[in-house]
């Protein structure tokens, strides 16, 4: 796997993603499982037939990017919203990037520590793969000048605070499912979904700036833009207002780009047992 990863690294992005989108809709196709839970997510959201099926193929092109942003030659990539990230990094009381499942979310953590990560690195949350091989290729990979990572452990929210507190940056996906106990069921799309409180708390806890980031998947190989919005102050919130507010500029974001996100994912799955 391995040496098919260094092959797929080499092609050119607009390859790749041809490729990947044929891989979208096979894996759509001979999965029902997946197809299904697809489907109910973009009907959930209210997401009409042309949306969905331009989804359908970002995920395949999610899935084979991916070698060529760990191991081959950067993207194009340009920023909008650069300079909210100057400003709250001037502040100097840490930043706190949320990006969720939307375009390609490897990109951006991976420019803002080329851009910014020399003075400011940043600490990205993140679940190790459970195939060793793929672990051990994913922790060499994304680690890089001006960019750590933190594994999904008391001992990893513990460097996120520290991160925090040194006025550096922190990044993670707010709409994973985190296990039984760290999170809240709010609504997401009209439905129950148990969402992680761990950014709002640590909002509170340090009062880092909040931004929401996400690396949008240009066509035809021509590279990827990250995007930048402000975010509302969770440090002055109540938690579950906070999340609750935190799921409504999620809602509103992917209803914007419903062609990148990834509906696909088991959002309203029951959270696991530690």
């Amino acid at each position: 796997m391995l040496f098919a990863f260094q092959v797929l690294a080499r092609l050119p992005l607009w390859l790749l993603h041809s490729l990947g989108a044929a891989l979208g809709w096979l894996v759509f196709c001979l999965s029902p499982g997946y197809r299904r839970n697809f489907l109910a997510n973009a009907k959930q959201a209210d997401i009409a037939g042309p949306r969905w099926r331009a989804a359908v193929a970002a995920a395949g092109r999610l899935t084979l990017e991916v070698p060529r942003l760990w191991l081959g030659k950067p993207a194009p990539v340009r920023w909008q919203g650069a300079e909210l990230v100057d400003a709250a990094l001037a502040r100097g009381r840490g930043v706190l990037f949320i990006t969720p499942h939307l375009g390609c979310f490897e990109v951006a953590a991976q420019d803002y520590a080329q851009r910014f990560g020399t003075t400011h690195p940043m600490t990205a949350l993140y679940r190790p793969a459970r195939k060793a091989w793929l672990a051990q290729l994913e922790a060499r990979a994304r680690a890089r000048p001006g960019l750590l990572t933190a594994p999904t452990t008391t001992a990893g929210v513990r460097q996120l605070l520290k991160a925090l507190k040194s006025g550096h940056c922190v990044g993670l996906l707010p709409d994973q499912v985190p296990p039984l106990g760290q999170g809240m069921w709010q609504s997401f799309f009209g439905k129950p979904a148990y969402t992680m409180t761990l950014s709002v708390r640590l909002a509170q806890m340090t009062g880092a700036v909040t931004l929401m980031a996400w690396g949008e998947r240009l066509s035809w190989g021509r590279g990827y833009v990250v995007h930048v919005t402000p975010m509302p102050d969770f440090a002055s919130m109540e938690t579950s207002v906070a999340v609750s507010a935190m799921n409504q500029a999620l809602e509103k974001l992917v209803l914007q780009h419903s062609d990148q996100y990834l509906w696909g994912y088991a959002r309203y799955k029951q959270p696991r047992s530690e």
